[in-house]
């Protein structure tokens, strides 16, 4: 699932940064406020591709993620209310 967000984040990053070459590089020359739409459009995409890289998949385990400690995960379970005291 890392693979798939990192690939994702990347192609975001890309048009974000094609945006920016296109809009000063080749738009401008026709249409300065399409060149300013257009960098407008790509100031959005930076957040996105960060939401998007870091958002949970299904398979993840994060902070829920069992440590290995049987002890410890007893007790994160109890209070988790997965299992009740002993």
């Amino acid at each position: 699932m890392y693979a798939r967000r990192r690939h994702a984040y990347f192609v975001l990053m890309g048009g974000c940064i094609g945006l920016f070459v296109l809009a000063w590089g080749v738009v401008r020359l026709w249409s300065v406020p399409a060149a300013v739409a257009m960098c407008l459009v790509a100031m959005v995409i930076p957040p996105v591709a960060a939401v998007v890289a870091n958002r949970r998949g299904p398979d993840d385990r994060w902070w829920d993620a069992p440590s290995g400690d049987p002890q410890s995960d007893e007790w994160w379970d109890e209070l988790d209310g997965r299992k009740g005291p002993r």
